[in-house]
C-alpha cells in the first residue's frame, strides 16, 4: 500500500472548503463586498434568492491563539490520521491576509473519517457578522 504524505490530509481539508463555499442560498437583502446576487431565472429557480460568497477561511493551527484545536488525536498506526477530530472557530475575512476585514466565523468540527483513504467529515456553521 502506498504511503500518504503527512500534508495530504490538510491539503484535502483546504480543497474541500474551497469547493464548499462556491454557492450558498441566503435570505439577506443587503449587498456586501463578499457576496453578490445571481440571476435565479438563469439557474431555473423560482422564489429562492441565490448568492455567491467569496470569503477567506483561516484555519490557524499554531501560535498563541489557534482557531482550530485537536480534541481527539489520530490513531498512532494510521497513515491517514484516522480518528483525528478538531474543533474550529475560524475567522472568515474579505482578503487572504489575517489583517483584512473580519466578516464572520466558521464554527464546528472536522474529522478524518477513513482508515485507508483520505476521507473528511465536516460539520460547520457560518456565522456572519455583516
Amino acid at each position: 500500500m502506498a504511503r500518504v504524505p503527512i500534508f495530504a490530509p490538510k491539503f484535502m481539508i483546504i480543497l474541500s472548503l474551497i469547493f464548499s463555499f462556491s454557492t450558498i442560498l441566503v435570505n439577506g437583502d443587503q449587498d456586501h463586498e463578499f457576496v453578490r446576487s445571481m440571476d435565479r431565472k438563469l439557474l431555473g429557480l423560482k422564489k429562492e434568492k441565490l448568492s455567491h460568497f467569496k470569503v477567506y477561511w483561516h484555519d490557524i493551527l499554531t501560535g498563541p491563539n489557534p482557531s482550530s484545536i485537536q480534541v481527539v488525536p489520530p490513531l498512532n498506526t494510521s497513515i491517514t490520521a484516522f480518528g483525528l477530530v478538531r474543533m474550529i472557530d475560524n475567522p472568515l475575512t474579505l482578503g487572504p491576509e489575517m489583517s483584512s476585514r473580519l466578516v464572520g466565523k466558521a464554527q464546528g468540527f472536522y474529522a478524518q473519517a477513513s482508515q485507508q483513504d483520505l476521507g473528511l467529515l465536516m460539520a460547520m456553521n457560518l456565522a456572519f457578522i455583516e
